[in-house]
């Protein structure tokens, strides 16, 4: 049996302005772009979230709910300082570590366990650690599988914890909405919801012929997860298939100059990111957004791995430039290279960090 930790910051980066800025606290803040300029929330204290605003939400709909929101943009070097602070904390407990962004992980304690300190333990202690050290609470899910470990953490944000006892798992997820569950979005939600199925308990007592049709070959894995059945590892590596930046512009425009220099300047930015991971890449990918939302992208393969912004740039303005027509204006633009080889032709598996 193994024992698991989900560890959770409770609304990081506003959590983080809120600690760097004690006027802030106790006020709804939201981190993000300019709601001119088709901002979205990447983070919204618990104050604002009393309004309704969530995180994805566009920031002009946030003020909408709250036109006393305290705005402010990303400062993700800062996010990455305390995300570096708290998985030293997380390895100092076990070795293995999962991240899945920069502000949650998941922690097999399994051989940290002793007597006097028994999982649930472990993850109180944490806890205090996280909030004397650093000023910031963190939620912990205490469970035998990474799945309910991650469920758990939520359900009893912010400053939680809380711990599924090994064996009551199933009574744990039974009476919880389905769309907690791993693998079961909103779409898939809405259409349980209209045969009846509301809860993890609900979906788990369908036979397998009604799960097989509603859910393909995903059934039988969610219908494990949903008796609490999940024997996945705590992942110490996880491979980067990619590094991507994009962007949505203020005006859709077809201006090829406008389109260029952003197409330079989020090469720029990819590039950076692959100099810092050691990576070269050999497919250089163009994501690109029109003005009636149509979406698709545009690839084309190196001869020769390559982190260069001067690589990645020309083939991603080849690539949009034929695209680029009378009467279409671009909304978005996006440019990713993938296809990794290391700087010194080994393997390389850089952690990701993701957004909260």
């Amino acid at each position: 049996m193994h024992h698991i930790l989900h560890a959770d910051f409770d609304a990081f980066y506003a959590s983080v302005e809120q600690l760097d800025n004690p006027d802030l606290r106790g006020k709804p803040v939201v981190v993000g772009g300019s709601p001119d300029q088709r901002g979205v929330v990447a983070s919204a204290s618990y104050e604002s979230r009393r309004f309704g605003i969530r995180s994805a939400m566009p920031m002009r709909t946030a003020f909408q709910r709250c036109p006393k929101a305290v705005r402010l943009p990303p400062r993700f070097d800062r996010y990455h300082q305390v995300s570096r602070q708290v998985m030293a904390m997380f390895h100092e407990i076990t070795p293995l570590v999962e991240p899945l962004s920069l502000d949650e992980a998941f922690l097999d304690v399994t051989d940290a366990i002793t007597p006097e300190m028994p999982p649930e333990e472990i993850a109180a202690a944490l806890r205090r650690r996280v909030k004397v050290e650093l000023g910031l609470t963190i939620s912990v899910g205490v469970a035998t599988s990474k799945s309910v470990a991650k469920i758990a953490s939520d359900m009893d944000k912010p400053d939680g914890l809380t711990v599924v006892v090994p064996g009551s798992e199933r009574d744990f997820l039974a009476p919880l909405d389905a769309i907690k569950l791993w693998g079961i979005g909103p779409k898939t939600a809405a259409r349980l919801a209209a045969d009846g199925v509301h809860t993890i308990g609900e979906l788990a007592s369908q036979p397998d012929e009604w799960l097989a049709k509603k859910l393909g070959r995903r059934g039988p894995y969610v219908r494990r997860l949903a008796l609490g059945q999940d024997e996945s590892p705590v992942v110490v590596e996880r491979e980067a298939k990619s590094v991507s930046a994009e962007t949505t512009l203020a005006r859709d425009t077809a201006d090829a100059e406008v389109l260029f220099e952003l197409v330079d300047r989020l090469s720029q930015r990819v590039s950076r990111r692959l100099v810092i991971g050691g990576l070269r890449g050999r497919t250089v990918k163009a994501k690109l957004r029109l003005s009636d939302f149509t979406t698709f992208s545009r690839q084309r393969t190196l001869r020769e791995p390559d982190s260069s912004p001067d690589a990645i740039a020309g083939s991603a303005r080849a690539m949009l430039e034929r695209e680029m027509s009378e009467g279409r204006r671009f909304r978005l633009i996006g440019v990713s290279v993938s296809g990794f080889e290391s700087s010194d032709s080994e393997p390389l598996q850089p952690r990701l960090a993701g957004f909260e």
